[in-house]
């Protein structure tokens, strides 16, 4: 740190010596001006004159005044303005008390308020100019009484400007905190919503995977002493089941990793391209499902294909868990104009069953979030008759689409 930083710090950790500092300098060029007269004789001669005591009271007060000018700006004016007025009636020759006004009046400009500034300014000039004309030694026209307004003027003027310099520096600091304070909460935010989304998948591929690998269990498990080549079949299910959800949780937790970490995920996220993939797995778990589709040659986001997939997933895993034995599961995908239906209907549950929603799990809730995240819609419910039905309206173009992939 340089030594003059060093003193401007210093300086403004003791704001009262550096006030003190100024009238002291403030009353040195008052006594400076006061011993010069430029009018004496009958010509522009300078000359050493002797101030008044009175004088020389006046601007010993007026300095020690400007000492509190920061705790009691209104009142420093008062009490300079004071004996400015004074000075200028009764000194002969005038003695530059005003100064001390000046300096007081750029304190209180600086300090408050334009419309404070400008009814001060206003009265202190009125006064101490009108007081020089009317009762002052020297004719109403001397540069001297003009010289009074002036700098009074440049007073409450150059007080004005720091304080909107001031302002506008605050206020340049407080945006850059509020530009700051809104990126660490976009930057939670996003930490956040990437938590949600990968509890999401997380949940989505335990949940199927696990219902296919118990309803296998169970099928091995009573059929292993009379159909061991059965109980074998559904082994080899469950082995396939127990992959697939490994490979799945791989990729999905991969995505944790840091960016320099090796052996990055690569398998692309599943899409509607791989529905008879599922349907498949459902189907080698004894559950009857039927697959209708018209979407053909639609090209949808990756994150569409995302969600209708999970929700066709999570939904059939629903069935799977609370339908029973003997469910039947119809799958739908429609394109109407820019949206993508998906509907998913079974055939019921046994009777006295609660709906999937009451038992307390977050697929329902998962699908919907993953819904709404794409502006799309998500209906669930019973069906008339029995059963549960599962309606998502996704459109095909999003935010972060661009109009090849919606084509």
């Amino acid at each position: 740190m340089t030594p003059l930083a060093r003193a401007q710090r210093q300086l403004h950790a003791h704001p009262l010596a550096l006030d003190a500092a100024l009238a002291a300098a403030v009353l040195l060029c008052m006594l400076a001006g006061s011993f010069v007269d430029p009018h004496r004789g009958h010509g522009v001669s300078w000359s050493i004159h002797a101030p008044a005591p009175l004088s020389l009271l006046l601007m010993t007060l007026g300095a020690v005044a400007l000492v509190f000018r920061r705790s009691a700006p209104m009142k420093v004016l008062a009490v300079t303005g004071t004996v400015s007025f004074v000075e200028c009636v009764t000194g002969d020759p005038r003695a530059p008390v005003a100064m001390s006004a000046v300096i007081a009046l750029f304190t209180v400009a600086a300090t408050t308020d334009r419309a404070t500034t400008l009814r001060a300014g206003l009265l202190t000039m009125t006064v101490l100019t009108a007081a020089a004309m009317l009762a002052g030694p020297l004719p109403w026209y001397a540069q001297e009484n003009l010289g009074i307004l002036a700098w009074t003027g440049i007073g409450a003027t150059a007080g004005d400007a720091v304080r909107s310099r001031r302002a506008v520096v605050q206020a340049i600091r407080d945006r850059a905190e509020r530009a700051e304070r809104t990126r660490e909460e976009e930057a939670r935010r996003r930490v956040a919503e990437e938590r949600l989304r990968i509890a999401r998948d997380l949940h989505d591929v335990v949940a199927h995977h696990i219902a296919l690998v118990n309803v296998q269990a169970g099928v091995a498990a009573h059929v292993m002493d009379k159909r061991p080549d059965q109980a074998k079949e559904a082994l080899a299910h469950v082995r396939d089941a127990s992959r697939s959800a490994l490979n799945e949780l791989r990729a999905t937790v991969g995505l944790l990793r840091q960016s320099g970490d090796p052996e990055a995920p690569t398998e692309p996220a599943p899409g509607l391209e791989r529905l008879d993939e599922l349907a498949g797995t459902f189907r080698s778990a004894g559950l009857q499902v039927e697959v209708a589709r018209t979407d053909h040659g639609t090209t949808l986001p990756a994150a569409v294909g995302l969600a209708a997939y999970r929700v066709i997933q999570e939904a059939l895993t629903n069935v799977q868990k609370h339908a029973g034995g003997e469910a039947k599961a119809e799958v739908s995908v429609v394109r109407v104009g820019p949206n993508i239906e998906v509907t998913v209907l079974d055939n019921g549950r046994p009777a006295g069953e609660e709906p999937p929603e009451a038992g307390g799990g977050h697929g329902l809730l998962g699908m919907r979030e993953r819904v709404t995240a794409l502006r799309g819609t998500l209906t669930t419910g019973p069906r008339y008759g029995g059963g549960f039905r599962v309606h998502a309206i996704l459109p095909i173009k999003t935010r972060t689409a661009t109009t090849g992939e919606s084509a």
